[in-house]
Formats: structure tokens, C-alpha cells, sequence
């Protein structure tokens, strides 16, 4: 699990980017905190640095738009989704569950650690 930081740390419509196994990127849209690879699918862009409207975030590079809720592409240039990732608050602290990569098996344990964390 991944601290972000302080809920406060995060105004409503803004986003801050954090290392996981890939650079993510972690939004507040209108007191909801969403998370996505933080690289456009289409172009290597910081999505972070794009523009947040509702619960899409708009690449600055060439415009893509990426919902927050699904990693999917509203249309070109880009076509592949993001990966999107578990948000969890606890205690007023923002993590992120990096989402396993398909194909890759988590043990009971991992899950088991993973969740004492936020407990």
C-alpha cells in the first residue's frame, strides 16, 4: 500500500503523483479520490498534469480524456484504457492499492497484510 498523504493535502480538483511500480496519479474530484497509471496510453504524458473535469482527467499532450472510474479512453487519440487502482482513507490518510498486473498470482497472505495495514 502506497501513503499518498493527508487527505488535506489534496484540494478538490487537483492531483498529486506518487511512485509505485509505474508513476501514479491521484485526484480529488469533488471530495472523491480516484487513482490511474499516471501515463497516457497514447503519448508518454503525465496525466497529473492534465486537466480534471467531473471524473475525467484530460492529457496535457493531445487532449485524450481517461475516465477516473474505468481507465478508459472517451475516444482518440488514445485507445487503450489505464490501469486504475484502490483507494483506500484511513485515519485521514489518502493510500493507494497498486492494482497486480494480470497474469501475476497474490497469495491469501499478501491480501491479509495488504488489508492489517489500513486496519
Amino acid at each position: 500500500m502506497i501513503l499518498v498523504g493527508a487527505v488535506s493535502d489534496i484540494p478538490v480538483g487537483e492531483s498529486v503523483r506518487v511512485q509505485g511500480s509505474v508513476a501514479i496519479a491521484v485526484f480529488n474530484a469533488d471530495g472523491t479520490f480516484y487513482a490511474i497509471d499516471d501515463t497516457c496510453t497514447h503519448q508518454d504524458a503525465s496525466l497529473s498534469d492534465g486537466w480534471l473535469e467531473d471524473c475525467a482527467v484530460e492529457c496535457p499532450l493531445h487532449a485524450a480524456c481517461f475516465d477516473l472510474r474505468t481507465g478508459k479512453p472517451s475516444g482518440p487519440p488514445a485507445r487503450k484504457p489505464v490501469r486504475t487502482h484502490e483507494v483506500v482513507i484511513a485515519d485521514g490518510q489518502v493510500y493507494v492499492l497498486e492494482t497486480v498486473e494480470v497474469g501475476v498470482e497474490v497469495g491469501a497472505e499478501v491480501v491479509e497484510a495488504l488489508a492489517e495495514e489500513v486496519r
